[in-house]
């Protein structure tokens, strides 16, 4: 449905800088945006194509809207003010309330109003669908397992017996939330199975990425904060807990017991090793393998043992320098 630019501007506290009775019904790049169409400057690195984008307006800062040539909704944080935007103009689709004639659904299970089950979709007796909970295909929801209001499970998920998910949160296609942690002892006949008795607790208003497994606890239980948000394939190990507004992005493995604080950016692929502590405000770039406690926030690095970056930086010219060796060394010609 088209909105104004003058709502958008009131609603999303930007400066309008155009035609406030102009109308955008959808999002687009600034490349190939056209006369209906809002787009969005935050990465400098796309400025090049702001001169000559179609868009109806864009969204993007101070600093750059003298050179954009149609109208501007200018914003402190372009990023998150395009986010709204976007929302706003691609609604989720809403599924339809019900429970779909091939889905499984237990007696005992307690289901509130608004709630959507889909097809192939099991929910075991003792579960609790909370209103406006919504089931995809295939999923699994075990007995004792609570899911919040407003919460989604996408096709094929799985949630495990006793997990407690919070309102508003979106489980991906494929994630298993409360499978087993990877509990074993050696005896001198092999491996002996610790049984992983806790469960797994999380907020509201969390994001698991597809093919994402959280592992249910040994003994407590597995804990994510509020507002969490991972991207696909991370591995969570039992007894973690995770701080209220961390991002974690794609491939990351985080062992077992674990803390990461609030407020922390996990890029991709990076290796948490268990028992250790991240303290608030952290940021751990790609590929880092982190296996000692960080107590200070900051930024860090490394394959070896992450550091903080700007010591990681010194380390790899030290290793360069190593690499390529003395310019006029022992057997140079020159």
């Amino acid at each position: 449905m088209p909105v104004s630019l003058a709502e958008l501007a009131v609603r999303f506290g930007c400066e309008l800088r155009g035609d406030p009775a102009r109308q955008v019904d959808h999002v687009a790049p600034l490349a190939a945006a056209g006369p209906s169409a809002i787009s969005f400057l935050s990465n400098r690195r796309y400025l090049r194509y702001l001169g000559s984008t179609g868009a109806a307006a864009v969204v993007l800062s101070a600093a750059d809207a003298d050179a954009c040539p149609t109208a501007a909704l200018v914003a402190d944080n372009p990023y998150v003010v395009y986010a709204r935007i976007a929302a706003l103009l691609h609604p989720p689709r809403g599924a339809a309330t019900g429970i779909h004639q091939a889905a499984v659904v237990g007696r005992e299970a307690v289901i509130a109003d608004g709630v959507s089950i889909g097809a192939l979709a099991y929910v075991a007796d003792g579960a609790r669908l909370d209103a406006g909970v919504v089931v995809g295909p295939g999923c699994v929801v075990d007995s004792g397992a609570v899911i919040g209001a407003d919460t989604q499970l996408k096709a094929r998920s799985c949630v495990a017996r006793d997990v407690v998910i919070g309102q508003r949160c979106v489980v991906h296609e494929g994630a298993i939330v409360g499978a087993d942690g990877f509990g074993i002892a050696r005896s001198e006949d092999g491996w002996v199975k610790v049984p992983q008795v806790g469960s797994v607790r999380i907020g509201d208003d969390v994001e698991v990425g597809a093919n994402t497994t959280i592992d249910r606890g040994a003994i407590d239980d597995t804990v994510i904060g509020d507002d969490v948000r991972r991207d696909n394939l991370i591995q969570v190990g039992h007894n973690v807990v995770i701080g209220a507004h961390t991002a974690i992005a794609a491939g990351t493995a985080i062992a077992g017991s674990a803390r990461i604080g609030e407020n922390c950016l996990v890029a991709g692929h990076v290796g948490i090793v268990g028992h250790i502590q991240i303290c608030d405000n952290v940021t751990i770039n790609a590929k880092a393998l982190v296996t000692r406690s960080i107590d200070e926030p900051g930024v860090y690095s490394g394959k070896f043992p992450a550091q903080e970056a700007r010591q990681w930086g010194k380390t790899v010219g030290r290793i360069r320098q190593l690499v390529r060796g003395p310019r006029n060394g022992p057997g140079d010609a020159g």
